[in-house]
């Protein structure tokens, strides 16, 4: 009988922290700066400079621990991780080892399988490496600073999954939980969050674990989860030809569909850690944790139960609405200002997602305000403009977030409702098209279509269809 495999995951997640300067520096975290312009001294390593510790990267990493119900180690320390590389300009990271802020938590997860809980062994606080820029045309390597001492948290769980699917799902509600706290915009394509996985796989039933490899160079859910069923694969094809998994660091190549050994797997010990001279310990004081604890936000779970409650919107609205806190946040400032939550959602569930497919955005990138959303409602209700010229209005909103009334104004886009000026209109139409009028007149309804759509188009779409509608009928 052939042998039945179990694949066993876990996870290091490391999450780029939404601070404006670095962490151990004033220097700025922005993305997409030009090569090594957001550097200085402390930096790029060098000799006789000396890091400062940014508070604010202690108080994200203790709002994501406490939101992963972790122990948090009040007495904590940095220490430096040797290596040498040279995107890792001072030959060492800082890092945290002995001490890690973190400790001791969990999440819960939902699968097909039903739910499962996923421990976080802990989470520490650390410094980006720089970047290497590869190029082949001029055969060599360049290095860019301004990503080294960006600050991260490590995120590293237990080996508790077993599947691809677990680890998508568990990968999901850390980046809802970091993105609610605003602690990170979690963006994979960008860097700002990253997942290694390690994953070995054993015999169904067998107690030890085999031997893990780690893969890197993850940067979206889809090739996570093509690298982890493609490594199950090699493994076992390993086992079943009696031969051994070498443990190892591998890079997924998404291209090509398969990972390739870097590096051999170092263990602690060839790090030689020790406690950082540089940087005195951080003690977190019971007070400090509490204040942070009351500036936690509504989380995903708490806020749907609410809207269930509070607005008269489908449950299926609310799932996506709150599965980003962006969104969740322009749904509720705009029903407080406009009172139609139900209006409100289809915007957003309609034109708004039509639109950031469209563009592949996220709903992290909506620049529109709350304010001009209400007003635009408002226009549409007042029957100042019909629904054609709103979602009109509203793609010109999506991108610049103009002042809809403003710009109805400007554009003469506003609905005729004077009654003469349409008659007459409507009056040439019927006169222009004697055949639909009789077509009508022989109990053809739908011929009446198109004679409103003469009609619109004769007014440049701003007339109100209803109305419209009544006088042609009234007419003929």
């Amino acid at each position: 009988m052939a042998k039945q495999y179990e694949t066993v995951i876990g996870l290091e997640v490391h999450v780029e922290l939404a601070t404006k300067t670095k962490i151990f520096c004033g220097c700025s975290t922005a993305f997409g700066g030009a090569p090594n312009t957001h550097t200085c001294p402390v930096c790029t390593g060098m000799p006789g400079s000396l890091p400062v510790l940014n508070k604010q990267v202690v108080e994200y990493a203790v709002a994501v621990g406490l939101a992963t119900n972790c122990d948090i180690t009040q007495y904590c320390k940095f220490d430096r991780k040797n290596y040498f590389y040279p995107d890792n300009p001072q030959n060492y990271q800082i890092s945290q080892l002995y001490l890690p802020i973190c400790r001791n938590g969990h999440v819960d997860i939902e699968t097909e399988n039903g739910s499962k809980s996923v421990g976080i062994h802990e989470i520490h606080m650390e410094e980006d490496a720089g970047k290497l820029i590869h190029d082949d045309w001029e055969d060599c390597s360049l290095v860019d600073y301004n990503r080294s001492g960006v600050p991260l948290i490590e995120i590293v769980s237990e080996p508790d999954m077993r599947s691809a699917e677990e680890v998508i799902a568990y990968l999901e509600k850390l980046r809802m939980i970091v993105q609610y706290l605003g602690a990170s915009d979690c963006k994979l394509n960008e860097g700002s969050m990253r997942a290694d996985v390690n994953l070995s796989v054993r015999e169904v039933g067998a107690k030890e674990f085999g031997t893990r490899t780690e893969m890197k160079n993850l940067n979206s859910f889809r090739s996570i989860t093509r690298a982890i069923e493609g490594e199950r694969e090699r493994q076992i094809d390993l086992l079943e030809s009696g031969k051994q998994v070498i443990q190892e660091t591998r890079r997924w190549d998404d291209a090509k569909e398969s990972s390739y050994a870097m590096r051999s797997k170092e263990d602690a010990q060839d790090y030689r850690y020790f406690p950082d001279p540089d940087l005195v310990p951080v003690y977190i004081s019971d007070e400090w944790i509490e204040d942070i604890r009351n500036n936690q936000p509504e989380f995903r779970e708490a806020k749907m139960a609410r809207y269930k409650e509070e607005f008269d919107i489908p449950e299926y609205d609310i799932g996506i609405i709150t599965d980003s806190k962006h969104m969740a946040d322009i749904f509720e400032e705009t029903t407080a200002i406009c009172k139609q939550p139900k209006k409100v959602s289809n915007w957003l569930m309609g034109e708004t997602l039509r639109l950031l497919k469209e563009k592949s955005m996220d709903p992290e990138d909506i620049v529109f305000s709350p304010e001009n959303l209400a007003k635009l409602i408002a226009l549409v209700d007042s029957k100042a403009i019909n629904t054609n010229v709103a979602k009109e209005v509203f793609e010109v909103m999506f991108e610049k977030d103009v002042d809809p009334e403003a710009y109805v104004e400007e554009k003469g886009l506003k609905t005729v409702n004077d009654e003469g000026a349409l008659r007459k209109t409507i009056e040439e139409v019927i006169a222009a098209n004697p055949q639909s009028v009789e077509d009508y007149r022989n109990g053809k309804d739908k011929a009446i279509g198109f004679l409103v759509g003469q009609t619109m188009k004769a007014m440049k779409g701003k007339a109100d269809p209803g109305m419209v509608n009544q006088i042609l009928k009234e007419l003929l």
